[in-house]
């Protein structure tokens, strides 16, 4: 499996908000982007579907930023990762537009996508928030 830029960006923005000694107190996202090295617009791009899948709040004001909405051993990569590409999944492109759905090998090719994707969510949804500060 391959994390895209933004997904993996999500997933450091979410772990530097899960260090802080305050999990109250919300970080700008200045400071996630400058500590991460982050491009501060692509950041704000990223935490906004963060935000709507309500994995973290946003504090208006000038004291204000971003906090996580749960704890981080309540937030999984899988969380972190759909929120920001959509649902892994499964699905092999067919070779040809007009190429025969039931041909065999173009459903076995369909059925092993679907249980890798299915074994990638399975292993990312197992993995939470806090295992990742333990690398940090």
């Amino acid at each position: 499996m391959k994390l895209s830029h933004a997904a993996s960006y999500a997933l450091q923005a979410v772990v530097h908000m899960a260090t802080q000694p305050d999990p109250d107190k919300p970080v700008a996202s200045c400071i996630i982007a400058e500590k991460r090295h982050i491009p501060k617009r692509f950041l704000l791009k990223i935490l906004k579907p963060l935000v709507d899948k309500e994995l973290l709040l946003s504090v208006k004001g000038p004291t204000g930023g971003y906090r996580l909405a749960r704890p981080p051993q309540q937030i999984t990569m899988l969380e972190v990762v759909e929120a920001v590409e959509g649902p892994i999944c499964g699905l092999m492109p067919l070779v040809q537009e007009n190429e025969d759905e039931d041909n065999p090998l173009n459903r076995r090719l369909d059925q092993i996508c679907l249980q890798s994707a299915e074994q990638t969510r399975k292993q990312l949804g197992q993995i939470s928030i806090s295992e990742l500060v333990n690398c940090w």
